[in-house]
């Protein structure tokens, strides 16, 4: 269980930090983490609709675009560029 929690976190943390260099956004370390749990949740309900996932690689990746997903709302709703 807590291996499992340890690597979420670490996948989160390294899927957030992916969206921020994709997005050219700059967060830190804990908003990194948020972003890419979150991401993954989102990823994850988006790859589940698509028939997507199953493994830790394409967690990553729907982590990753879920976590895009997000950067871009707030972007969105701020109004940044």
């Amino acid at each position: 269980m807590l291996v499992q929690l340890l690597v979420s976190l670490a996948l989160g943390a390294l899927a957030g930090w992916i969206a921020g260099k994709i997005m050219k956004s700059s967060h830190g370390l804990i908003m990194n983490i948020i972003l890419g749990l979150v991401g993954g949740l989102i990823g994850g309900w988006l790859g589940g609709l698509l028939g997507i996932g199953g493994g830790w690689v394409s967690g990553l990746i729907l982590a990753v675009v879920g976590a895009c997903i997000l950067i871009w709302v707030a972007r969105l709703i701020s109004g940044k560029k």
